[in-house]
């Protein structure tokens, strides 16, 4: 709900869900069942309800089409559905426009869009989250240090943050968070998913470690995601606005694909090393098939001769940084202490200078 003072909702605050207006005992319990599954708290009325403020009010009204007739003469407004079961009512036209409905639904053939739009309605979208892909030019770069990294550092600076785990090879980030053990459902409980997944619903799903939310993998056997999963799960994420960090696979699938073609920009981190910088043309080759935006993140020490300029200039890509060495981070790392934790260390510098740049390029806030 929209606050008196005009700002949004707080973060976990669920918004007025639509108005559902019917008398239709099965219309009525479709719409409650299709709500539950956008995630939306409806309101129920069998006619335009006295206080004119929950009519004016509510984000979405769906009119069965029993109720029609008692809607007429209410206040013109947007956001009115005509909803009702019958494919052939050839006066249903006439009752839509009698109560300046948007548009007519038939179901269950709208029931997929219709959740679409209830769903928009309960999570408030607005600006989507700012979505930074990270990915090593090598094995063993560095790539899941520094995803861990931007994302403790976002939460802990105040931003809703999501860091999304998309390398089933990669241990799990779980485990770099020190949260393997944290209830909550993992990759495998959303490998089939298909469709729009709520935003609200995946974040309260997810574990919880150090002010941020995690989507890693299971302990199990390896899973297989496929695009359409990759697609309605970063989607929703996006959806809740922040930040969102995706440790990403070196192999370019059509899962890691999806998740390339959702982001605002990638990090590509690369050791300063020849070989390194070889494989990494490769890596960048393939992922700039899919993403605009991708820039490289230097890793010392380096070979005789280079330095991150020359890494840079060498992969024809912008220089996102030079990544610094952080002692003792093995040390913290087994006492469970995450990559990014400790404030004042170069990894959190490194990461707070990061956030800093990309949001004032217009990024989520």
């Amino acid at each position: 709900m929209t606050r008196a003072n005009g700002g949004e909702p707080a973060a976990g605050e669920r918004r007025a869900g639509p108005l559902i207006i019917t008398e239709d005992l099965a219309l009525l319990d479709d719409l409650l069942r299709l709500c539950a599954a956008a995630g939306a708290d409806p309101q129920v009325h069998h006619a335009v309800p006295e206080d004119r403020g929950s009519w004016e009010g509510a984000p979405l009204v769906l009119v069965g089409d029993d109720a029609a007739a008692r809607c007429r003469g209410a206040t013109r407004r947007r956001g009115v559905l005509l909803v009702g079961h019958d494919q052939d009512d050839p006066q249903v036209w006439r009752r839509a426009v009698e109560i300046g409905a948007d548009c007519v639904l038939r179901l269950p053939d709208a029931e997929g869009w219709l959740v679409d739009r209830i769903a928009d309605v309960a999570e408030g979208v607005g600006r989507p989250a700012l979505t930074v892909g990270v990915i090593g030019g090598r094995g063993g770069a560095g790539a899941s240090t520094l995803a861990c990294a931007l994302a403790v550092t976002a939460a802990r600076e105040g931003r809703r943050t999501m860091l999304v785990d998309g390398d089933p090879l990669g241990g799990g980030l779980d485990v770099l968070l020190g949260g393997e053990q944290s209830k909550g459902r993992r990759w495998p409980d959303f490998a089939a998913s298909r469709g729009r997944v709520a935003g609200g619903a995946l974040e309260e799903s997810l574990p919880s470690a150090h002010g941020l939310r995690v989507l890693s993998w299971d302990r199990g056997d390896s899973v297989v995601i496929p695009p359409e999963a990759m697609r309605s799960v970063l989607a929703a994420a996006r959806r809740r606005g922040g930040v969102v960090v995706v440790d990403l696979a070196r192999r370019v699938d059509e899962g890691v694909a999806e998740a390339l073609a959702q982001l605002d920009l990638g990090l590509l981190v690369v050791p300063g090393e020849l070989r390194a910088v070889a494989a990494a043309r490769r890596v960048a080759m393939t992922a700039g098939m899919v993403l605009g935006d991708l820039r490289v993140v230097v890793r010392g020490p380096y070979a005789s001769g280079l330095d991150e300029q020359w890494v840079a200039e060498a992969l024809e890509l912008p220089l996102a940084g030079e990544l610094p060495v952080e002692a003792g981070l093995l040390a913290d790392l087994d006492g469970g202490v995450p990559p990014g934790a400790v404030p004042r260390g170069p990894l959190a510098r490194f990461c707070s200078a990061f956030w800093e740049r990309a949001l004032a390029d217009g990024g989520a806030p």
